[in-house]
């Protein structure tokens, strides 16, 4: 299987993020410090900043981070949404509008913000919600080739029943993307040293 096929712009709700191979999408406290030094495909950036209309996020992520221009290493440009139980008490901010609505109304806000583009949800809180509801079009994933081991995970829901999902592209939509990696270590062990039990 190789790399998906180019993202659309087709007013979808897409549910997008870069994800550890342990199902992380940001660090402990929100941290992004764990992406630095992974790539992409060429061109990859570019193909979300011409399909992306709106962006919808949570406070939570807002809060640690609140900076409009970042999106897409400041590239993207367009209406960001921060859906919050208490917007009365956000810090406003140029570009952005923070929401006090139920998910399913801020995704309707967001779509017609979209302008026939993807609205991007950049929260994994929101994303669920989202997907009990049956409002999101697709999960975007990029695995990057890292362990967390800790953080905020794309989908927690314990207690919860499996979602079944079916592969966007040709061939069998059930079946397992099978990924291969090595750890990147300079730990050896010493010639001789296993047991002689």
């Amino acid at each position: 299987m190789g790399d998906t096929e180019p993202q659309t712009a087709d007013g979808k709700v897409l549910w997008h993020f870069t994800m550890s191979l342990d199902g992380f999408v940001a660090g402990p406290g929100h941290g992004m410090d764990w992406m630095t030094g992974v790539s992409s495909r060429p061109g990859l950036i570019d193909e979300y900043v011409t399909t992306t209309g709106a962006v919808l996020g949570g406070r939570d992520g807002w809060d640690l981070s609140p900076d409009p221009g970042g999106v897409y290493g400041g590239a993207w440009e367009g209406p960001l949404f921060v859906l919050t139980h208490h917007p009365e008490d956000a810090k406003p901010a140029d570009g952005v509008t923070f929401l006090g609505c139920d998910p399913a109304e801020a995704v309707r806000i967001g779509l017609a913000a979209a302008g026939g583009k993807n609205l991007e949800v950049f929260s994994p809180t929101i994303g669920r919600q989202l997907l009990e509801l049956g409002l999101i079009d697709e999960i975007d994933l990029h695995i990057a080739p890292v362990l967390l081991g800790d953080g905020i995970r794309l989908y927690d829901n314990p207690g919860g029943a499996p979602v079944r999902l079916h592969r966007v592209g040709g061939g069998d939509p059930t079946l397992a993307v099978n990924v291969r990696y090595r750890p990147v270590t300079t730990a050896r062990t010493p010639a001789g040293s296993a047991s002689d039990d």
